[in-house]
């Protein structure tokens, strides 16, 4: 099957590379691109696909001002921009991949090891964001972006980068609770801010308008999220692995983004009592934290862990390589969204070159 074969020969490549640092910085391009054409000009693939498609023919009827005022306006400002441009449907899914890409490209320049990284984002967030959810994609992008903001210590930055991206998926807008912990303050003052702050943050995104929807949908009403508490567990146990193990050796490495990490371990050990709650809310705020995941899982072989470091470094591979080969092979949900793959990079069916 494509999906578990193509990461394995991703897999294969990083191990082969793995002491070929400049190859391997050099194959990330090729990686990236090809990620990129995959995800961006898949045809009819994805569970969101034709919800999307139903976006987009909306905008025939409405102006650029009503998508102003709609629920995450920059998403619609999208919408409407690529219709007004005389393009059809699939180029949203471009656009979306774009924005995907390339914040996270931003957050991989700063990695030591960018290809792995990168691959380690394939099973979960890649098939699941660019190549499903894209409105939520474009949003995990400003997102990612910003976290190189927060680790550079730029305050404003990071705000005006997790702004942008709740103007896609409103619920971006709560790592806005992170803003007093970037840049170098007095501890205590972030810790008195973080606490000003937190109380009327938790308040309004328990209470908002966006909070009650999600609650109303997905909280005791049987909506679930396939494979969420899988997803949540990996989550989980990556923060469990970073807040037992790797917290000491980290700040001894890589000093300069342990608070960003720190607190991305702590918010991955929130997920599976959210998604038990809840198994959509839990995914759709995992999903932004799974580059955090990345970062710490792809810089195990880097961190001073002895005899363990080997088999800490391949054992995230090996681990979602299972996950991804048993959610392809045994998951209807997974036939039904994802199979088979396609692509309109080579002619676009005529179906999608007029308005509805």
């Amino acid at each position: 099957m494509i999906y578990p074969a193509l990461f394995a020969v991703l897999i294969l490549v990083r191990f082969v590379l793995a002491r070929a640092p400049e190859l391997r910085d050099q194959f990330y391009w090729v990686v990236l691109a090809g990620l990129f054409v995959f995800s961006a000009f898949r045809l009819e693939v994805g569970c969101d696909w034709w919800g999307y498609y139903k976006h987009f023919s909306l905008q025939y009827d409405l102006q650029m001002a009503d998508a102003l005022v709609r629920r995450d306006p920059l998403w619609w400002v999208l919408v409407q921009t690529i219709g007004a441009l005389g393009l059809s449907y699939p180029w949203l899914n471009v656009a979306s991949s774009a924005l995907f890409f390339g914040g996270i490209h931003i957050l991989a320049r700063t990695q030591p090891d960018r290809l792995g990284f990168l691959i380690l984002l394939y099973p979960v967030l890649i098939l699941n964001m660019p190549m499903s959810g894209i409105r939520q994609a474009a949003a995990i992008g400003l997102l990612a972006a910003a976290f190189v903001s927060f680790q550079r210590g730029n305050p404003l930055s990071y705000a005006l980068r997790v702004v942008i991206g709740a103007g896609f998926h409103s619920s971006t807008a709560a790592f806005l609770l992170l803003v007093p912990l970037v840049g170098k303050s007095h501890p205590r003052l972030r810790l008195f801010s973080t606490a000003i702050l937190l109380v009327p943050g938790l308040v309004l995104l328990t209470t908002g308008q966006d909070a009650q929807l999600a609650i109303s949908r997905y909280v005791n009403t049987g909506v679930d999220a396939q494979g969420a508490l899988y997803r949540a567990g990996m989550l989980f146990l990556t923060g469990l692995l970073f807040v037992l193990a790797l917290r000491k050796p980290w700040t001894q490495t890589f000093p300069p983004d342990r608070r960003l990490v720190g607190f991305g371990a702590l918010m991955m050990l929130a997920t599976l009592p959210l998604a038990s709650l809840s198994s959509v809310i839990g995914d759709r705020l995992g999903y932004f934290l799974v580059p955090l995941q990345a970062i710490i899982l792809a810089r195990l072989p880097f961190l001073p862990l002895g005899s363990a470091r080997p088999i800490l470094s391949a054992l995230p591979y090996l681990a979602l390589l299972l996950m991804l080969s048993v959610w392809a092979l045994r998951s209807f949900h997974f036939g039904y969204c994802y199979l088979p793959y396609d692509t309109w990079l080579f002619g676009l069916p005529d179906r999608y070159r007029s308005p509805l």
